[in-house]
């Protein structure tokens, strides 16, 4: 260490607050839009979880949704920026056909709330026990891994 450096202060490492909250499900379905969302969403994530969607709609011009929520946590929404907002939802009132969202909290009413008017898709909630019926629904499977 030179003369007037402070020590460094070693935050402890824990390895999952580095673990994104965001993870794309591979599908059989290209035109299906696949993902878990684990415990706390960060602004991060969550710009994150908007980019995943833009790319996915710069390939399919309309296309589904499933979201398997586990261990969810809540959203920092305070901290994602208007304009992200504002685009998201704009482009899935363009893009999406359905949605399918697994797991609790059942935050269809909430995402309606982004919505001035009902959106022209549709939104259905299913319990864990029913993931399957979701999966079936949207008439798809979580791909096979290599």
């Amino acid at each position: 260490m030179f003369q007037g450096d402070e020590p460094r202060k070693e935050q402890p490492l824990n390895f999952l607050d580095a673990v994104p909250a965001v993870r794309r499900i591979d599908t059989d379905r290209e035109d299906l839009f696949a993902v878990d969302i684990v415990g706390h969403v960060a602004a991060a994530d969550a710009e994150n979880l908007f980019g995943l969607l833009e790319a996915a709609y710069a390939l399919h011009p309309k296309l589904d949704v499933l979201v398997r929520l586990i261990d969810h946590d809540g959203v920092d929404w305070p901290h994602v920026s208007d304009e992200t907002a504002r685009q998201g939802t704009a482009h899935a009132l363009e893009h999406v056909r359905r949605c399918a969202a697994i797991g609790e909290p059942d935050w269809i009413p909430y995402a309606q709330g982004f919505f001035a008017t009902p959106p022209p898709f549709e939104l259905r909630h299913f319990d864990w026990e029913d993931e399957a019926a979701a999966w079936r629904w949207l008439d798809a499977r979580p791909a096979k891994p290599p």
